[in-house]
């Protein structure tokens, strides 16, 4: 049975040197993370965000843009 705290979570394995160095982090971190499972759900985030594709404008947005900016002179 699942509980409500680990609803849609799945476990991770990591070595136990590498939790060690992470749970004194997370000691280290002042308050900014309860365990070592936030933390890392943090740091894979934000790597994830970073291999991510950023898409600023939609195509439409793109048209407008170019649009505007020609009649502007700038194209």
């Amino acid at each position: 049975m699942v509980s409500e705290l680990n609803e849609g979570k799945v476990p991770v394995y990591i070595s136990q040197h590498l939790y060690e160095k992470i749970k004194a982090r997370v000691e280290a971190s002042s308050g900014e993370f309860k365990n070592v499972e936030e933390y890392v759900e943090f740091v894979l985030e934000e790597v994830v965000k970073e291999e991510e594709p950023e898409q600023v404008y939609s195509p439409e947005e793109e048209e407008e843009i170019k649009r505007r900016l020609k009649s502007l002179g700038y194209l």
